[in-house]
């Protein structure tokens, strides 16, 4: 039974994906709208550096504060003599 429905689940989203690119044309992106002004392009280096460096940058700094932060391991001091 689980196989029929992973089957119908899988139907229903390839149609439902199907039925969404049908519906969204790209054709009109070719017109530009009224006031429409686009600046510049961005190089490959500018590119890469925008959507690639600076998200790493960003997860290293982000990790990097956190391993330095961590509180969870306090060191305990074991040099102490317990008499019992």
């Amino acid at each position: 039974m689980d196989k029929k429905n992973a089957l119908r689940a899988g139907a229903l989203a390839a149609g439902t994906t199907l039925m969404m690119l049908l519906m969204s044309s790209p054709a009109l992106a070719l017109t530009r709208d009224d006031g429409d002004d686009p600046g510049p392009g961005l190089n490959v280096a500018q590119t890469l550096g925008l959507y690639v460096g600076i998200p790493i940058a960003l997860f290293v700094i982000i990790a990097g504060l956190v391993m330095v932060l961590d509180k969870s391991r306090v060191k305990h001091d074991t040099s102490r003599n317990v008499k019992a």
